[in-house]
């Protein structure tokens, strides 16, 4: 499968990276020499100088035989513009980069007009893994299959935890709620554990159920923080702006600290039930007379990570309960994980999540069964994978007590029309199911890669 990707960027190189890694034939199309020069000694791709937009340069770099081309410039304008010409040049499938809420308002029209296959905005994409966030308290990630009806959520086991000293067969037993905890990381080891696996404090648990099954269990666990209703946002750029008008529209009380004068003006504007206050949200005593202490949650989004991260520290000091912090650079979002910020997002990650996860639909598409999303886990050491299950196999209609898997890889949840399975020997596969797959390998492309 031959891929473009247009622009150098942090998001360019980390897909150019992540799809070489997978062994795709990548080429790299950027007009900045110096900035092309790591990626020509890093990774194994090809790269161009040019212009992105340039029918010649698109040309030159393969364009017209690539099954993807993908758009990830700083320049929105750029980037559909790019797509559009490597349509008209050959190119199957297109992807572009759009961040500009106008634009993104009205993307379904441009969608089409430009014959784009897939669209991704960074912000909008955070700011709903934010609010995914903020409605599970208590988890440090949340992730969602099977159109939202099935939830992935990263639990840390801290001090005092009922299910310390617990195998999981017994916890599943002593609370008797549907749930499957699918991959558990300890200390930098990750497991896809069975039912002899006993809990540990520290332990960071993957944990697969509807919303309704996982509030349950959360609640007999006991000691949860409270449901946040009051949310003080840090920042007021594009994922402030996206995370506020969903916080809202869930019925939540939003403010927003903005340092910029004439961007509080337009956020009065666009959003008129959040409060908008003009000031430095690194300004301690700012923080407090805004009532950072009353507040369920903090979400800092300036566009320096060492700000949010000390914002983050402070309003966990002042006793705020939920704290999201926004930092791009991987090696920071390592480092303060156990500093006490409940939950690192990443804009980048993002958009390369959710274009790796379209990278591998497309390739698998006359495969037994599509898949239809993925998500990285445990520092991309864990992929969830979920799959449409098209056609008879040899693994449809056998008991799942009777299909050996190869280790290392979990069949976590079915769904079948409006119900939701989590799995035990006597269920199986049919057409037509939806079937989420956890695994440690990276190779993954049908059901049939799984079984021994």
């Amino acid at each position: 499968m031959k891929i473009v990707i247009i622009g150098d960027g942090k998001v360019g190189y980390k897909l150019a990276e992540h799809l070489s890694v997978d062994n795709y034939d990548v080429v790299l199309i950027d007009n900045n020499e110096e900035k092309l020069k790591e990626a020509i000694n890093n990774l194994d791709i090809n790269c161009f100088a040019g212009d992105g937009v340039s029918v010649e340069v698109q040309a030159e770099a393969g364009v017209p035989e690539a099954d993807l081309v993908i758009a990830c410039t700083s320049t929105d304008e750029l980037n559909m513009l790019s797509c559009l010409v490597a349509k008209r040049l050959g190119a199957k499938h297109t992807i572009a980069r759009v961040r500009n809420p106008l634009y993104y308002h009205q993307i379904d029209l441009l969608k089409e007009d430009l014959h784009l296959s897939m669209v991704i905005n960074p912000e909008f994409a955070v700011a709903n893994e934010i609010a995914r966030n903020l409605i599970f308290p208590d988890a440090s990630k949340v992730e969602t299959f099977v159109k939202g009806r099935l939830e992935l959520v990263e639990v840390p086991v801290r001090e005092g935890s009922p299910i310390i000293g617990y195998k999981l067969a017994e916890i599943y037993s002593k609370f008797q709620i549907k749930i499957l905890i699918c991959a558990i990381q300890r200390g930098s080891e990750v497991f896809i554990p069975d039912g002899e696996f006993v809990i540990e404090e520290g332990d960071k648990l993957h944990i697969a159920a509807t919303h309704r099954e996982i509030e349950q269990f959360f609640s007999r666990l006991g000691n949860r923080k409270r449901r946040v209703r009051n949310v003080l946002i840090c920042g007021g750029g594009r994922v402030g702006f996206y995370l506020a008008k969903k916080l809202c529209s869930m019925g939540m009380d939003v403010k927003i600290i903005e340092q910029s004068q004439e961007r509080c003006e337009d956020l009065c504007e666009e959003l008129p039930k959040v409060t908008v206050i003009h000031g430095d949200a690194t300004d301690h005593d700012l923080l407090l007379e805004e009532g950072v202490r009353e507040a369920d949650a903090l979400v800092a989004l300036t566009g320096v990570d060492e700000e949010n991260i000390i914002m983050g520290l402070f309003a966990k000091k002042q006793g705020v309960q939920k704290i999201v912090a926004k930092v791009n650079e991987d090696s920071r979002a390592q480092m303060v994980e156990g500093l006490g910020i409940d939950s690192i997002v990443s804009s980048k990650n993002a958009t390369v999540d959710a274009i790796f996860s379209y990278v591998r639909a497309r390739q698998n598409s006359l495969s037994s069964a599509n898949i239809e999303s993925m998500y990285r886990l445990v520092d991309d050491r864990v992929e969830a994978l979920e799959f449409v299950i098209k056609e008879e196999t040899k693994y449809t209609n056998i008991a799942l007590k009777d299909l050996r898997t190869k280790p290392n890889n979990l069949i976590a949840c079915i769904a079948r029309k409006r119900q939701m399975i989590i799995p035990s020997g006597n269920d199986s596969i049919r057409v037509g199911d939806t079937v989420v797959v956890i695994t440690k390998s990276k190779k993954i492309q049908d059901i049939t890669d799984i079984l021994e």
